[in-house]
């Protein structure tokens, strides 16, 4: 299979797009993500400090110690 890139007017974008599809076309929407966008997001991410992390290893010493009933 090859790959084809092809710039299409806006106007007649839908009349392609349905005439490829019925030809046995894939048709890829082209990625337009902005690259400076993402970096912005990225540098957003939280940080989970040591006290944040406190709350799991308490629950993790909780069920070491845990012991099922016997029956």
């Amino acid at each position: 299979m090859e790959t084809l890139r092809i710039d299409v007017p806006d106007t007649k974008l839908t009349l392609v797009t349905q005439l490829l599809k019925e030809l046995g076309v894939t048709v890829h929407k082209e990625n337009t993500t902005d690259i400076s966008a993402r970096k912005k997001r990225l540098a957003n991410i939280s940080v989970w400090t040591d006290e944040d992390l406190k709350v799991f290893e308490e629950t993790k010493k909780g069920f070491e110690n845990w012991k099922p009933e016997e029956w």
